[in-house]
């Protein structure tokens, strides 16, 4: 049974009820991280922060991934980190493990959009349903929003209120051409219009994110993507 915790906002003091999320191990089970029922939610102050991940143990193989925190957007605008414990568990869901792991991810819902660490995730499911397994936070932390990396792709997450600006993309192709890697960016507001011509010149995939945690292709490069084809450099 998913696992349920009553979270308080430490700014207005309103309760809300918090699930805990799902995430896909490459095995086709579902970890969840286990909630503090003894912890305090924490006011986060950073929400594009790259540092704050967990590392979760898959209780089926053993794997361990790396997530983010959970957190929750309360009504009054402050964003909750949800206090975990150091464990996980796993649901089986219909024990059809190797068959989830082979068609590309054990099919999850999406991850509705309230914080900007709600979009990392949504951008961290879509690539490892690609088959980007090894995915993992990027050591080198992007001029905005948030890196991404796996083995010979790099990938930006903005989940800033604006359009993702012309040098916004030059950046992550300068980044993934001196780490030899191909790459591909994740936006919430879209795209500058010299944004997305200069991608399609340098090959840069493009997203949306929605507000259902969708990513929608914005060039062709994207759409080839989604369909299976690894983005220049991978």
């Amino acid at each position: 049974m998913t696992e349920r915790l009553s979270v308080c906002c430490p700014a207005c003091r309103r309760e809300h009820l918090y699930t805990a999320p799902s995430f896909p191990c490459v095995c086709g089970a579902a970890v969840t991280p286990g909630l503090d029922r003894h912890g305090t939610a924490t006011a986060v102050t950073d929400a594009v922060s790259a540092e704050d991940w967990m590392s979760l143990r898959c209780a089926v193989c053993g794997r361990r991934d790396e997530w983010p925190y959970p957190e929750l957007g309360c009504v009054c605008g402050t964003v909750l980190r949800v206090p975990v414990t150091g464990g996980s568990a796993a649901e089986e869901g219909d024990g059809t493990r190797a068959a989830g792991a082979a068609e590309r991810g054990p099919a999850l819902p999406p991850v509705t959009i309230r914080t900007a660490r709600d979009a990392v995730l949504a951008a961290a499911l879509y690539l490892r349903r690609l088959g980007y397994r090894d995915l993992r936070r990027a050591d080198q932390r992007p001029p905005s929003g948030v890196g991404l990396a796996a083995r010979g792709l790099l990938a930006q997450v903005d989940p800033a209120v604006r359009p993702a600006s012309l040098r916004d993309v030059e950046c992550l192709w300068l980044t993934a051409m001196t780490e030899s890697a191909g790459c591909v960016y994740f936006s919430l507001a879209g795209y500058a219009g010299d944004a997305r011509a200069r991608a399609d010149d340098l090959g840069v995939p493009l997203f949306v994110l929605d507000v259902t945690g969708t990513a929608q292709p914005v060039n062709s490069l994207a759409d080839e993507l989604d369909g299976g084809t690894s983005p220049g450099g991978a």
